[in-house]
C-alpha cells in the first residue's frame, strides 16, 4: 500500500514539474529527481495556497502554479538569470 502511494507521488510530481518546466521557457538542467521534487514541492505550495485562499484542495491547477513559481524563484534568486531577454536563454553559472 505504502508503494503505491510513493510511485503515485513520484509520478505526480514528475507530471507536475514536467509543466511548470513546460510553462517557463529557457533552459533548465535538472534530472528527473529534480523534476519530481519540484512537482511534489509544487503540489505542497500549490495545496497550501488554494486552502487558504478557496478553502478546499485546487487540484492539478494550483500544483502546477505552484511549481511554476517556485521555477521562477529558483531562477531568479539561485541561478541569477532573468525570465525575459538575452540573459533567458542562457544556461546557468
Amino acid at each position: 500500500m505504502v508503494l503505491w502511494f510513493i510511485l503515485f507521488l513520484a509520478l505526480f510530481g514528475l507530471v507536475v514539474g514536467g509543466l511548470a518546466r513546460l510553462a517557463l521557457p529557457g533552459p533548465d538542467p535538472m534530472g528527473i529527481l529534480a523534476t519530481i521534487g519540484l512537482g511534489i514541492a509544487g503540489s505542497f505550495l500549490g495545496g497550501v495556497v488554494s486552502y487558504l485562499f478557496l478553502g478546499h484542495a485546487g487540484g492539478i491547477v494550483f500544483s502546477v502554479l505552484g511549481a511554476t513559481l517556485l521555477l521562477y524563484l529558483h531562477r531568479r534568486f539561485v541561478q541569477h538569470r532573468p525570465l525575459t531577454g538575452p540573459g533567458s536563454r542562457q544556461l546557468p553559472r
